[in-house]
């Protein structure tokens, strides 16, 4: 029991998970088989890793495995969809690790072996895998072989299984995360730079250069004359088609009604709270009546200044003002009502330092004795803890707790918060239904349709383009799964019948553009091609109108005067040096490399055409060897962090996840 409270009380990773039921039930017999076989096609996969298919129930079994180890860690089995999201990505990432990375480091030459093994769960080879889990560190922070042993010989004590799946769970991590270390130390061992580089890279990153120049903007109005063919942007598009792979996604437009609560529903919240004012102000077991008649239910939290603004600052204001009533007035604050009662006031510590054993134990003091202390904070169902005198012991939960010490007290607050929150009524909702259900019917699942009935209804259709398949969100509103499934599921032009999210928003929406998976069409990338050429054309011609004005001309005075221009000057201008910033990176890559005294151009850059004269180059000193040493190391870095993502690119890995969560 100790072991599985330290996991619980001292383990930080945050590892979630949902417990899904399974999506896809095959029953295979020679009648069924053809429907088997269909339901075993791509469609039903989580993804694919290196030519392997991931299944939804495999995949799912991950899932459930990483469950069980957050429920083992937190100590609880309530998950938010956050947690939920992190666990499916862990699991995710556990069948990268296991089909791709560690199948390419072996083919490396790398290995990890028994021998190395034993090393690692001995103690004798430290991993991060240990050394860093909380579990296993002692009161002072430091990596606990004994508690690793203590832990291991409590396992065949577990019945359910539970902790030996942790434990299988932490030696494969154990063997993964060392061919991570071997694998990485290829290119960080590799990676080196010599003195004679060295002295290079600080020589080349000191070098700055002065320069004369005068720029003729591109200007914006569109050049007629200009032309780009289809033929052109065709060519464009072949010879740079890498640059337009894509994700499938959908172009979409929706409309919302937002079901907000009505003057008569605020009304009615409003008077709910007044008409059990009284009882509140009088009531004995606060807890007992606000289970029956709030909207936030009792805690036993001490609460500090300014804790209460997350419930609203009028609150705050209330409980640690100088007012000396013990309980409010009514207070509004967006839709909201409250009443809120001081139970107590004391001077209570942030943490304590405690050592705790069951209640039920054979010799609790003798438990006591052994158990180690720790330093908790106030946590919910044991705050009484907190408030415990130094050096006693309480009962808590099945726990006793034996109080060693306090820090960093504080004047802290025990309140009873009645709230009722407006929300919109029967008659309110089926008003916002009815408004939606005019637009639908109007709409008549057809784009041409939907158009019509954002004029006649008098709404607006909120536009998403390039919408993945993964997303969750509409602008501010949270869980539209539903609507993206819609979308990756209808065909172009259809509109969509209602769909309600979270119960307060009713959204219609209309499919107006599909991109699958793979390259982009040229059509569609067509505008931006030609955009490109068309800069690239009119930077040639401004540059040969240029050069014609500036024909044997041999002053930068002169030239500016011909151009109806100034000359610029810039001093210091450094090729990867911050003080660049400002300037057009073709001018400053192409003067960077000019001969000294020599008026170089007309140059077409990204905003104008430069003609220019390198004045003269200085060798300073900003740039040293412990910059060129931090540049090499994030260079490392970097290469490093990109090893999986570039496995992945090539193996071509399908994350079809956001099918099915």
């Amino acid at each position: 029991m100790a072991i599985l409270e330290t996991i619980r009380v001292k383990f930080g990773i945050v590892i979630t998970a949902l417990i899904a039921v399974a999506l896809l039930s095959f029953i295979i017999d020679p009648t069924t088989l053809q429907s088997v076989s269909a339901s075993m096609s791509s469609k039903y996969d989580v993804g694919e890793i290196d030519g392997k298919s991931i299944s939804y129930t495999d995949f799912q079994s991950d899932v459930d495995k990483f469950t069980v180890i957050n429920e083992i860690v937190t100590g609880s089995s309530v998950k938010n969809e956050q947690q939920q999201v992190s666990i499916r990505n862990a699991a995710w990432q556990s069948l990268i690790d296991k089909y791709l990375f560690v199948k390419n480091a072996k083919k490396a030459g790398l290995a990890v072996g028994e021998d190395e093994m034993v090393a690692i769960l001995s103690g004798e080879l430290m991993s991060p895998v240990f050394t860093q889990n909380p579990a296993f560190l002692d009161e002072n922070g430091n990596y606990s072989k004994q508690m690793v042993l203590d832990f291991v010989n409590y396992i065949s004590s577990d019945q359910s299984g539970r902790l030996q799946l942790y434990w299988n769970y932490l030696q494969d991590a154990a063997m993964t995360q060392q061919y991570y270390a071997k694998y990485n130390s290829l290119f960080t061992q590799s990676n080196f730079t010599n003195a004679l580089m060295l002295t290079d890279e600080i020589a080349e990153n000191n070098n700055t250069f002065n320069v004369e120049f005068v720029t003729v903007p591109f200007g914006y109005p569109k050049d007629s004359t200009i032309v780009v063919s289809d033929k052109e942007i065709k060519a464009y598009y072949n010879a740079h088609k890498k640059f337009y792979k894509q994700q499938a996604s959908r172009d979409i437009e929706y409309v919302v009604f937002e079901v907000v609560p009505s003057a008569e529903d605020i009304a009615a919240a409003n008077q709910a709270l007044i008409d059990v004012y009284d009882e509140f102000k009088a009531a004995e077991n606060v807890k007992s009546f606000l289970l029956a008649n709030s909207d936030r239910q009792y805690d036993a939290h001490w609460y500090k200044a300014g804790e209460l603004n997350t419930v609203a600052k009028a609150v705050n204001d209330f409980v640690f003002g100088d007012k000396k009533a013990s309980v409010s007035e009514v207070i509004s604050d967006n839709n909201t009502f409250y009443a809120v009662r001081v139970l107590e006031s004391a001077n209570v510590p942030e943490q304590v330092y405690v050592k705790y054993a069951p209640a039920n134990a054979e010799d609790v003091d003798a438990a006591l004795a052994e158990a180690e202390a720790q330093w908790i904070p106030q946590t919910p169902g044991f705050e009484d803890v907190m408030t415990a005198k130094k050096g006693s012991k309480i009962t808590v939960n099945g726990l006793v707790f034996e109080v060693l010490d306090t820090k960093d007290a504080a004047p802290k607050k025990r309140v009873a918060i009645l709230e009722k929150k407006a929300v919109p009524g029967k008659e309110t909702v089926s008003g916002y239904y009815a408004k939606a259900n005019t637009f639908a019917t109007k709409s008549a699942g057809k784009y041409e349709n939907f158009q019509k009935a954002l004029t006649e209804e008098g709404v607006y259709a909120h536009p998403v383009n390039k919408m993945l398949e993964s997303a969750d969100r509409l602008g501010a509103i949270d869980n539209t799964k539903e609507v993206t499934r819609w979308a990756f599921e209808a065909k172009k032009g259809q509109v969509s019948n209602i769909i309600t999210v979270n119960n307060n928003y009713f959204i219609i929406a209309a499919l107006k553009g599909i991109h699958k998976e793979g390259y982009a069409d040229v059509e569609e990338v067509a505008s931006s091609i030609s955009n490109i050429l068309y800069r690239e054309k009119a930077g040639e011609k401004k540059a040969a109108e240029v050069a014609e004005k500036i024909a044997g001309l041999t002053d930068m005075q002169a030239i500016a005067e011909a151009l109806g221009a100034t000359v610029s000057t810039k001093e210091g201008v450094a090729f990867s040096s911050m003080t660049s910033q400002g300037l057009d990176p073709k001018f400053i890559g192409a003067a960077s490399v000019a001969e000294d005294g020599k008026i170089c151009g007309p140059l077409a850059g990204n905003v104008g055409v430069y003609v220019y004269k390198v004045t003269g180059r200085d060798t300073g000193a900003f740039y040293t060897e412990e910059d060129a040493k931090n540049q090499d190391a994030q260079m490392t870095q970097y290469s490093t962090q990109m090893l999986v993502p570039v496995m992945m690119d090539d193996a071509e890995v399908k994350d079809n996840r956001a099918r099915f969560f």
